[in-house]
Protein backbone atom coordinates (compact mmCIF):
# COMPACT_ATOMS: atom_id res chain seq x y z
CA UNK A 1 0.00 0.00 0.00
CA UNK A 2 2.57 2.36 1.08
CA UNK A 3 4.69 1.78 -2.59
CA UNK A 4 1.21 2.15 -4.09
CA UNK A 5 1.13 5.82 -2.67
CA UNK A 6 4.76 6.69 -3.02
CA UNK A 7 4.54 5.80 -6.89
CA UNK A 8 1.03 7.72 -7.15
CA UNK A 9 3.07 10.83 -5.27
CA UNK A 10 6.13 10.24 -7.42
CA UNK A 11 3.61 10.83 -10.57
CA UNK A 12 1.85 13.60 -9.63
CA UNK A 13 4.47 15.76 -8.21
CA UNK A 14 5.69 16.94 -11.32
CA UNK A 15 2.05 18.17 -12.99
CA UNK A 16 1.61 20.05 -9.24
CA UNK A 17 5.14 21.69 -9.85
CA UNK A 18 4.11 22.66 -13.44
CA UNK A 19 0.79 23.57 -12.68
CA UNK A 20 2.05 25.76 -10.27
CA UNK A 21 4.79 27.22 -12.62
CA UNK A 22 2.69 29.68 -15.11
CA UNK A 23 0.07 27.36 -15.29
CA UNK A 24 2.11 24.18 -17.30
CA UNK A 25 1.85 26.41 -21.28
CA UNK A 26 -1.57 25.72 -20.83
CA UNK A 27 -2.87 29.27 -20.82
CA UNK A 28 0.18 31.93 -22.18
CA UNK A 29 -0.43 35.41 -20.77
CA UNK A 30 -1.22 37.74 -23.51
CA UNK A 31 -0.59 41.51 -23.39
CA UNK A 32 -3.43 43.45 -24.96
CA UNK A 33 -2.97 47.06 -25.82
CA UNK A 34 -5.96 49.04 -26.87
CA UNK A 35 -5.94 51.28 -29.85
CA UNK A 36 -8.75 53.87 -30.26
CA UNK A 37 -8.97 56.54 -33.12
CA UNK A 38 -11.88 58.06 -34.54
CA UNK A 39 -12.00 56.78 -38.66
CA UNK A 40 -13.74 54.36 -40.22
CA UNK A 41 -13.04 50.66 -41.06
CA UNK A 42 -13.07 51.56 -44.72
CA UNK A 43 -10.11 53.93 -43.81
CA UNK A 44 -6.81 53.17 -44.67
CA UNK A 45 -5.16 54.04 -41.69
CA UNK A 46 -7.97 51.85 -39.52
CA UNK A 47 -6.28 49.12 -42.69
CA UNK A 48 -2.75 49.64 -41.72
CA UNK A 49 -3.45 49.58 -38.29
CA UNK A 50 -5.16 46.44 -38.34
CA UNK A 51 -2.03 45.03 -40.30
CA UNK A 52 0.33 46.29 -37.70
CA UNK A 53 -2.64 44.35 -35.14
CA UNK A 54 -1.48 41.13 -37.48
CA UNK A 55 2.03 41.22 -37.83
CA UNK A 56 2.28 42.21 -33.83
CA UNK A 57 0.89 38.80 -32.45
CA UNK A 58 2.99 37.34 -35.56
CA UNK A 59 6.36 38.44 -34.18
CA UNK A 60 5.46 38.16 -30.23
CA UNK A 61 3.77 34.42 -30.98
CA UNK A 62 0.31 35.07 -29.74
CA UNK A 63 1.97 36.87 -26.29
CA UNK A 64 0.81 40.55 -27.61
CA UNK A 65 -2.45 41.44 -28.86
CA UNK A 66 -3.76 44.88 -29.94
CA UNK A 67 -7.68 45.76 -29.65
CA UNK A 68 -8.65 48.77 -32.29
CA UNK A 69 -11.58 50.92 -31.12
CA UNK A 70 -12.52 52.48 -34.23
CA UNK A 71 -15.22 55.35 -35.33
CA UNK A 72 -14.54 57.35 -32.04
CA UNK A 73 -16.02 54.82 -30.39
CA UNK A 74 -14.08 56.08 -27.00
CA UNK A 75 -13.73 59.27 -27.18
CA UNK A 76 -12.24 62.36 -29.83
CA UNK A 77 -8.77 62.72 -30.28
CA UNK A 78 -8.26 65.19 -27.48
CA UNK A 79 -10.23 62.55 -25.23
CA UNK A 80 -8.49 59.64 -26.45
CA UNK A 81 -4.59 61.71 -26.33
CA UNK A 82 -5.24 62.27 -22.41
CA UNK A 83 -6.49 58.40 -21.92
CA UNK A 84 -3.00 57.71 -23.34
CA UNK A 85 -0.87 59.92 -21.18
CA UNK A 86 -2.63 58.34 -17.75
CA UNK A 87 -2.44 54.71 -19.33
CA UNK A 88 -6.13 53.90 -20.24
CA UNK A 89 -5.57 53.46 -24.11
CA UNK A 90 -1.64 52.45 -25.30
CA UNK A 91 -2.38 53.11 -28.71
CA UNK A 92 -3.71 56.16 -31.18
CA UNK A 93 -3.47 57.69 -34.22
CA UNK A 94 -4.20 61.56 -34.79
CA UNK A 95 -3.63 64.39 -36.74
CA UNK A 96 -0.43 65.88 -36.57
CA UNK A 97 -2.82 69.26 -36.05
CA UNK A 98 -3.55 68.78 -32.32
CA UNK A 99 -0.10 67.80 -31.15
CA UNK A 100 0.88 71.16 -31.48
CA UNK A 101 -0.87 72.25 -28.24
CA UNK A 102 1.86 69.67 -26.70
CA UNK A 103 5.17 70.29 -29.15
CA UNK A 104 5.39 73.32 -30.68
CA UNK A 105 7.22 72.04 -33.07
CA UNK A 106 4.02 70.18 -35.17
CA UNK A 107 3.37 73.64 -35.82
CA UNK A 108 5.10 73.07 -39.43
CA UNK A 109 2.55 70.40 -40.59
CA UNK A 110 -0.31 72.83 -40.10
CA UNK A 111 1.72 76.09 -41.85
CA UNK A 112 0.84 76.67 -45.69
CA UNK A 113 3.41 75.86 -48.50
CA UNK A 114 6.37 74.10 -46.03
CA UNK A 115 6.75 71.37 -48.52
CA UNK A 116 7.95 71.58 -51.65
CA UNK A 117 6.19 68.39 -52.79
CA UNK A 118 5.10 64.93 -51.43
CA UNK A 119 8.69 63.33 -52.03
CA UNK A 120 9.99 66.25 -49.98
CA UNK A 121 7.72 65.68 -47.49
CA UNK A 122 8.95 62.14 -46.60
CA UNK A 123 12.00 62.97 -46.93
CA UNK A 124 11.48 65.14 -43.48
CA UNK A 125 9.55 62.58 -42.00
CA UNK A 126 11.79 59.43 -42.61
CA UNK A 127 14.67 61.92 -41.79
CA UNK A 128 16.39 63.57 -38.55
CA UNK A 129 13.46 66.35 -38.16
CA UNK A 130 10.90 63.83 -38.44
CA UNK A 131 12.32 61.20 -36.24
CA UNK A 132 12.93 63.73 -33.58
CA UNK A 133 9.59 65.14 -33.43
CA UNK A 134 8.20 61.25 -32.42
CA UNK A 135 10.52 61.26 -29.48
CA UNK A 136 9.24 65.05 -28.74
CA UNK A 137 6.25 64.38 -27.08
CA UNK A 138 7.75 62.19 -24.51
CA UNK A 139 7.94 64.81 -22.46
CA UNK A 140 4.16 65.18 -22.55
CA UNK A 141 3.68 61.44 -22.08
CA UNK A 142 3.29 60.78 -25.76
CA UNK A 143 6.03 58.74 -28.10
CA UNK A 144 5.68 58.53 -31.86
CA UNK A 145 6.22 55.03 -33.38
CA UNK A 146 5.39 56.60 -36.86
CA UNK A 147 4.39 58.95 -39.45
CA UNK A 148 0.87 57.65 -41.46
CA UNK A 149 0.74 59.60 -44.93
CA UNK A 150 -2.22 61.80 -45.11
CA UNK A 151 -1.87 63.40 -48.54
CA UNK A 152 -2.30 67.10 -48.72
CA UNK A 153 -4.78 68.96 -47.69
CA UNK A 154 -7.48 71.55 -49.81
CA UNK A 155 -10.41 73.57 -49.37
CA UNK A 156 -13.89 72.09 -50.44
CA UNK A 157 -16.94 73.99 -50.10
CA UNK A 158 -20.72 73.89 -50.74
CA UNK A 159 -21.42 76.66 -53.22
CA UNK A 160 -18.81 77.24 -55.49
CA UNK A 161 -15.27 76.31 -56.27
CA UNK A 162 -12.26 78.08 -54.49
CA UNK A 163 -10.12 79.16 -57.23
CA UNK A 164 -8.13 82.48 -55.35
CA UNK A 165 -7.48 83.71 -51.91
CA UNK A 166 -10.00 86.49 -52.86
CA UNK A 167 -12.81 83.84 -52.71
CA UNK A 168 -12.61 82.97 -49.26
CA UNK A 169 -13.33 86.39 -47.70
CA UNK A 170 -15.74 85.97 -45.58
CA UNK A 171 -16.46 82.17 -45.61
CA UNK A 172 -16.85 80.26 -42.50
CA UNK A 173 -14.15 77.29 -43.03
CA UNK A 174 -14.25 74.21 -41.22
CA UNK A 175 -10.42 73.44 -39.63
CA UNK A 176 -9.55 71.18 -36.67
CA UNK A 177 -8.41 72.43 -33.78
CA UNK A 178 -4.70 73.96 -34.31
CA UNK A 179 -4.26 77.30 -33.43
CA UNK A 180 -1.98 77.12 -36.79
CA UNK A 181 -4.76 76.07 -39.21
CA UNK A 182 -7.07 78.75 -37.52
CA UNK A 183 -4.38 81.41 -38.33
CA UNK A 184 -4.00 79.82 -41.79
CA UNK A 185 -7.44 80.80 -42.71
CA UNK A 186 -7.20 83.87 -41.41
CA UNK A 187 -4.27 84.67 -43.57
CA UNK A 188 -6.20 83.87 -46.65
CA UNK A 189 -8.99 85.84 -45.89
CA UNK A 190 -11.80 83.23 -44.37
CA UNK A 191 -13.22 82.72 -41.67
CA UNK A 192 -11.79 79.93 -39.82
CA UNK A 193 -14.43 77.75 -37.39
CA UNK A 194 -12.88 74.02 -35.35
CA UNK A 195 -15.47 71.86 -35.79
CA UNK A 196 -14.84 68.35 -34.51
CA UNK A 197 -14.40 65.77 -38.02
CA UNK A 198 -17.92 63.75 -36.66
CA UNK A 199 -20.09 67.02 -36.14
CA UNK A 200 -18.68 68.12 -40.11
CA UNK A 201 -20.93 66.67 -42.04
CA UNK A 202 -24.17 68.23 -40.52
CA UNK A 203 -22.53 71.08 -40.28
CA UNK A 204 -21.70 71.29 -44.03
CA UNK A 205 -25.47 70.49 -44.69
CA UNK A 206 -26.72 73.18 -42.30
CA UNK A 207 -25.05 75.71 -43.46
CA UNK A 208 -22.71 76.30 -40.28
CA UNK A 209 -19.98 76.38 -42.50
CA UNK A 210 -19.42 77.25 -46.11
CA UNK A 211 -16.49 74.96 -46.13
CA UNK A 212 -13.85 72.91 -45.27
CA UNK A 213 -10.48 71.35 -45.97
CA UNK A 214 -8.93 68.25 -45.74
CA UNK A 215 -7.38 65.30 -48.23
CA UNK A 216 -9.21 63.95 -50.87
CA UNK A 217 -9.66 60.07 -49.55
CA UNK A 218 -11.07 61.40 -46.03
CA UNK A 219 -13.81 63.90 -47.99
CA UNK A 220 -14.70 61.05 -50.36
CA UNK A 221 -15.72 58.62 -47.25
CA UNK A 222 -17.30 60.65 -45.19
CA UNK A 223 -19.35 61.79 -48.01
CA UNK A 224 -18.97 65.26 -47.58
CA UNK A 225 -19.27 65.32 -51.13
CA UNK A 226 -23.14 65.32 -51.21
CA UNK A 227 -23.30 68.50 -49.28
CA UNK A 228 -19.61 70.03 -50.38
CA UNK A 229 -19.60 68.88 -53.96
CA UNK A 230 -16.27 71.65 -54.89
CA UNK A 231 -13.38 70.41 -54.35
CA UNK A 232 -10.12 72.82 -55.10
CA UNK A 233 -6.88 70.74 -55.05
CA UNK A 234 -4.64 73.84 -53.71
CA UNK A 235 -2.73 71.38 -51.62
CA UNK A 236 -1.86 74.55 -49.11
CA UNK A 237 -0.87 72.06 -46.57
CA UNK A 238 0.46 68.11 -46.28
CA UNK A 239 -0.51 67.34 -42.72
CA UNK A 240 0.37 63.75 -41.79
CA UNK A 241 -1.18 61.36 -38.99
CA UNK A 242 1.03 60.32 -36.20
CA UNK A 243 0.66 56.79 -34.50
CA UNK A 244 1.24 57.33 -30.38
CA UNK A 245 1.91 55.30 -27.50
CA UNK A 246 1.28 56.29 -24.31
CA UNK A 247 4.13 56.46 -22.31
CA UNK A 248 2.63 54.47 -19.13
CA UNK A 249 1.88 51.41 -21.72
CA UNK A 250 5.49 51.89 -23.77
CA UNK A 251 7.33 51.92 -20.38
CA UNK A 252 5.27 48.77 -19.13
CA UNK A 253 6.61 46.73 -22.11
CA UNK A 254 9.94 44.78 -21.87
CA UNK A 255 12.36 45.60 -24.25
CA UNK A 256 11.69 43.20 -26.49
CA UNK A 257 8.08 43.88 -26.61
CA UNK A 258 8.91 47.01 -27.35
CA UNK A 259 10.93 45.72 -30.35
CA UNK A 260 8.48 44.00 -31.69
CA UNK A 261 5.93 46.84 -31.01
CA UNK A 262 7.96 49.36 -33.46
CA UNK A 263 8.38 46.70 -36.01
CA UNK A 264 5.25 46.20 -36.74
CA UNK A 265 4.35 49.87 -36.84
CA UNK A 266 7.35 50.54 -38.78
CA UNK A 267 5.80 47.86 -41.36
CA UNK A 268 2.60 49.35 -40.78
CA UNK A 269 3.80 52.47 -42.16
CA UNK A 270 4.98 51.29 -45.40
CA UNK A 271 1.64 49.25 -45.98
CA UNK A 272 -0.57 52.40 -45.02
CA UNK A 273 1.15 54.13 -47.41
CA UNK A 274 0.94 52.01 -50.44
CA UNK A 275 -2.85 52.02 -49.31
CA UNK A 276 -3.15 55.86 -49.06
CA UNK A 277 -1.97 56.10 -52.79
CA UNK A 278 -4.71 53.57 -53.93
CA UNK A 279 -7.02 55.11 -52.07
CA UNK A 280 -6.29 58.75 -53.16
CA UNK A 281 -6.82 57.44 -57.08
CA UNK A 282 -10.35 55.97 -55.96
CA UNK A 283 -11.11 58.83 -54.22
CA UNK A 284 -10.63 61.01 -57.31
CA UNK A 285 -12.67 58.71 -59.89
CA UNK A 286 -15.23 58.20 -57.66
CA UNK A 287 -15.56 61.82 -56.90
CA UNK A 288 -15.78 62.66 -60.71
CA UNK A 289 -17.95 60.10 -61.02
CA UNK A 290 -20.50 61.33 -58.50
CA UNK A 291 -20.43 64.47 -60.32
CA UNK A 292 -18.05 66.98 -57.89
CA UNK A 293 -15.82 69.52 -59.41
CA UNK A 294 -12.61 69.35 -59.23
CA UNK A 295 -10.55 72.56 -59.65
CA UNK A 296 -6.63 73.09 -60.04
CA UNK A 297 -6.25 77.10 -58.62
CA UNK A 298 -3.09 78.82 -59.18
CA UNK A 299 -1.18 77.80 -56.00
CA UNK A 300 1.41 80.88 -56.49
CA UNK A 301 -1.70 83.12 -55.43
CA UNK A 302 -2.15 81.35 -52.01
CA UNK A 303 1.60 81.36 -51.25
CA UNK A 304 1.87 84.81 -51.50
CA UNK A 305 -0.65 85.27 -49.52
CA UNK A 306 0.30 83.64 -46.51
CA UNK A 307 4.20 84.99 -47.01
CA UNK A 308 3.99 87.04 -43.96
CA UNK A 309 2.99 83.77 -41.86
CA UNK A 310 5.62 82.41 -42.93
CA UNK A 311 7.61 85.32 -41.89
CA UNK A 312 6.32 85.37 -38.66
CA UNK A 313 8.31 82.60 -37.29
CA UNK A 314 11.22 84.11 -37.85
CA UNK A 315 13.66 83.87 -34.53
CA UNK A 316 11.56 81.37 -33.51
CA UNK A 317 12.56 77.95 -32.56
CA UNK A 318 9.34 76.56 -35.28
CA UNK A 319 11.33 78.95 -37.59
CA UNK A 320 14.66 77.27 -36.78
CA UNK A 321 12.50 74.08 -37.32
CA UNK A 322 11.54 75.46 -40.80
CA UNK A 323 14.88 76.32 -41.86
CA UNK A 324 15.79 72.63 -40.94
CA UNK A 325 13.10 71.37 -43.60
CA UNK A 326 14.17 73.92 -46.39
CA UNK A 327 17.37 72.46 -46.55
CA UNK A 328 16.36 68.72 -46.54
CA UNK A 329 17.20 67.84 -50.11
Amino acid sequence: MVTRRYLLFAMTLPLMMCLALSGCNQQQDVTVLKLAHGLDIKHPVHQAMQHMADRLQQLSDGTMQIDIYPSAQLGGEREILELLQIGSIALTKVSTSPMESFVPEFKVFSIPYVFRDYDHLWQVLLGAPGQELLLAGETVRLRGLGFYDAGSRSFYTREAAISSPAELTGKKIRVQNSITSVNMVRALGGAATPIPWGELYTALQQGVVDGAENNLPSYYLSKQYEVAPYFSLDEHTFVPDILLVGLPAWRALTLQQQQWLQQAADESVTVQRQLWREATTEALSKLKDAGVTISHPDKQAFRDAVAPMHASYQGTAVGEFLQRIEAVK
